[in-house]
């Protein structure tokens, strides 16, 4: 090894041909050890004095940083030599190829845009691959062409066009003239973006807001372009925004209370009830976000801003002339749009919808809900029974078109004509029996029997029970039918009445004893009352009647009309003592005149008189 001194300092020249020569030829290796090699004392080289081995390979150092450091800043056009599933291959003139990333090159469907043969843009990066290759870089390339442009638009805080390349952590690589440059979620859009794979490919107005050359950084942000879009959309709405008038706008979110307009920077709210004339379930029937659609400005609050809009106002309230379009008694047709417990919703045009009540669907009374007869969106028929237009209800009518099933009533079962029919249902008042389909009679419970005093219909009948019974009455205007089963039996009270008379002297048997006197029957199914002033024995004391016993009645009061009558004992006594003083003085021929013991009878019976 050939070594310098202090004094002989090498020429970059013959340091440089002596690195050469050193790369080209080196030391054969041979067995025979070296010989060491004589330094003179005076001329012992220094501990920092270095080798020509030691200068040269600091001088190749040297270099290749300056060389690198030179073409940091320089584009180089280059040659793609081929792709690998991770790389490009690049010759760019050097003495090695050069190796960019692939992902540098692909675009937002992942395609490379680049093929073998075609001329690419790159720049040295810093080191070299485990292979030898020259690190490069596309992107800085692209970045250092398309610097002047992102500088520009960042200084003048001017939006720039920037194209999505690929979703990542945190946000959103895009491409600005080639360059990469990192749009985070939060400001991608004006509200949270919760799919930012969707916007992939888009191509979208930016606004540098972090620019870092040395490192190559660049941050972008749609969120304020955006902002300052609607903020000058806003101030011209602002201008010509007034209540009363007619605004275009688009649909920008959808509630179950209305839908948000965008009015052109500013919001405005349409709520259901102003959609539509007519019944709305929600909003998405009439509307879906992003149509653009007329509204009218309803109220406006310039201080807080909000605006009340109106759709159903652009046209004429259908209800101001319902009253002469649907007049009382036309037939119209409709589609049902709500069936509910007490009748069924039928739109007859858009904003006019009638009800028609589940007792005016159909003439029986058996259909318990509207859903057995209609459903929704059905199309049906129907009758106008009433119109008002100023609380926008119109009354509708089904059963109508049909046949009134009371009208020949009369005719079918006169008053008096014995029908048969089903128990359909018992009530405390009495037992409804239906005779045909739709029409159903009512037994009160007084018409069950003459003679026994019923509580409940259900003494005597039972549902489902098959019975006969007598028309009484019809009234077909309040689809009423009265009718009666004891009158299948003779009247017992109007044959009493018939039989006997005031003054008749009967057998009775006590049934029920009350605080003012005691029932008694006197006939089969027949009853009296024995007031306690007439529950009287023979030497005028008061008499205790007991349910059960039996004793003599006369009757002294009768009530055909209302089927009372009138008892008394006290009133038998009376009668045996006038038959006494009759026989006194009228003495029977056979016994041949009036013994003493006659006339002490007499006698006591004019003293208990007095």
């Amino acid at each position: 090894m050939t070594l310098f001194d202090d004094n002989t300092a090498p020429t970059l020249e013959s340091a440089t041909s002596t690195l050469t020569e050193h790369r080209a030829d080196p030391a054969p290796e041979t067995d025979v050890a070296p010989q060491p090699q004589l330094v003179q004392p005076q001329e012992e080289k220094s501990a920092s004095t270095p080798g020509a081995d030691d200068f040269a390979s600091a001088l190749e150092i040297f270099t290749t940083e300056t060389e690198e450091a030179a073409s940091d800043d320089k584009v180089i056009k280059g040659t793609v030599l081929k792709l690998t599933p991770t790389h490009v291959v690049v010759d760019i003139g050097a003495k090695s190829e050069g190796m960019l990333p692939l992902a540098e090159v692909l675009d937002h469907e992942g395609n490379p845009r680049f093929q073998p043969g075609d001329e690419i843009a790159v720049m040295r990066d810093k080191g070299q691959t485990e292979e030898g290759y020259i690190n490069l870089s596309h992107q800085k390339a692209q970045k250092l062409r398309a610097w002047d442009e992102i500088e520009k638009a960042h200084n003048e805080k001017k939006p720039i066009r920037a194209v999505v390349v690929e979703r990542i952590k945190g946000g959103l690589t895009v491409d600005i003239m080639g360059a990469r440059a990192f749009l985070p979620g939060s400001q991608a859009d004006l509200r949270p973006t919760r799919n930012l794979d969707a916007v992939k490919g888009q191509v979208l107005d930016v606004a540098i807001i972090k620019l870092n050359k040395k490192r190559g950084n660049i941050v972008v942000s749609r969120k304020q372009v955006l902002e300052e879009e609607q903020s000058e959309k806003r101030s011209k709405t602002l201008e010509h925004l007034e209540e009363g008038g007619v605004l275009t706008g688009v649909v920008k979110n959808l509630t179950d209370y209305g839908a948000f307009v965008d009015l052109g920077g500013i919001d405005g709210l349409l709520h259901i009830t102003d959609m539509s004339w007519g019944r709305l379930t929600h909003p998405r029937d009439l509307v879906n976000v992003g149509d653009q659609i007329q509204v009218k400005v309803l109220k406006f609050d310039k201080d807080k801003q909000r605006v009340s809009l109106g759709f159903k106002q652009l046209t004429p309230d259908p209800w101001l002339d319902a009253e002469h379009r649907y007049p009382v008694g036309a037939h119209v047709s409709g589609r049902v749009i709500s069936v509910t417990d007490y009748g069924a919703f039928v739109e007859l045009e858009q904003g006019i919808e009638g009800l028609v009540h589940v007792s005016e669907m159909t003439w029986s009374k058996r259909m318990k809900h509207p859903s057995k007869l209609v459903n929704v969106g059905d199309h049906v028929e129907c009758v106008v029974l009433n119109v008002n237009p100023t609380e926008r209800r119109i009354s509708l009518g089904m059963r109508q078109l049909a046949t009134n099933p009371w009208d020949a009533l009369h005719e079918k079962y006169p008053v008096g004509a014995t029908v048969e029919g089903r128990v359909r249902n018992l009530t405390d008042f009495g037992a409804f029996i239906e005779i045909e389909d739709g029409i159903d009679g009512l037994v009160h419970v007084s018409n069950l029997s003459w003679t026994k005093r019923v509580k409940h219909p259900s003494e005597v009948l039972k549902k489902g029970d098959r019975v006969k019974a007598v028309i009484l009455a019809i009234e077909p205007d309040k689809r009423r039918l009265s009718l009666g089963v004891k009158q299948l039996q003779p009247d017992v009270w109007e044959s009493f009445f018939q039989q006997h008379h005031v003054g008749d002297v009967l057998k009775g048997k006590v049934l029920r004893v009350a605080s003012f006197g005691a029932f008694v029957e006197i006939a089969d199914g027949i009853e009296g009352l024995c007031h306690n002033s007439e529950a009287v024995d023979g030497n005028g004391q008061p008499m205790t009647l007991e349910p059960g016993l039996e004793h003599d009645f006369k009757i002294i009061k009768m009530n055909p009309e209302e089927k009372k009558v009138g008892l008394s004992i006290k009133a038998v006594g009376e009668e045996a003592s006038r038959t006494e003083v009759e026989a006194y003085k009228h003495p029977a021929a056979s016994t041949g005149g009036s013994t003493i013991g006659d006339l002490i009878t007499w006698k006591r019976a004019g003293n208990e008189n007095n």
